[in-house]
């Protein structure tokens, strides 16, 4: 695997495999991200380092599923509410 993605509830984790470029990491991602069958909710919390390539991919697959995204900071120890649709999270709210 080149990228890896895994879904406990509300939280994905993510992380880089085997070395390859962002050109393969990003097809490897989008097609995982659609085997999934994620089945969206309120929010998702992504942790884990992602190229900004992966990220897109990543943010492109899921924004449209949950009602907001939550990014982990390792600097704040939170994650960042990155993308909502949900009036529950704003962009910039923290979340533990």
């Amino acid at each position: 695997m080149l990228y890896n993605i895994s879904v406990d509830g509300n939280l994905m984790k993510v992380g880089f495999g085997d070395q390859a470029s962002n050109d393969a990491i990003v097809k490897e991602v989008s097609s995982t991200l659609k085997s999934l069958d994620l089945p969206g909710g309120p929010l998702l919390k992504i942790n884990g380092p992602a190229s900004l390539p992966v990220a897109v991919v990543i943010a492109h697959g899921v924004t449209h599923l949950y009602g907001a995204v939550a990014v982990w900071d390792p600097k704040l120890g939170k994650y960042v509410v990155s993308v909502s649709h949900n009036p529950d999270y704003s962009v910039g709210d923290l979340v533990d």
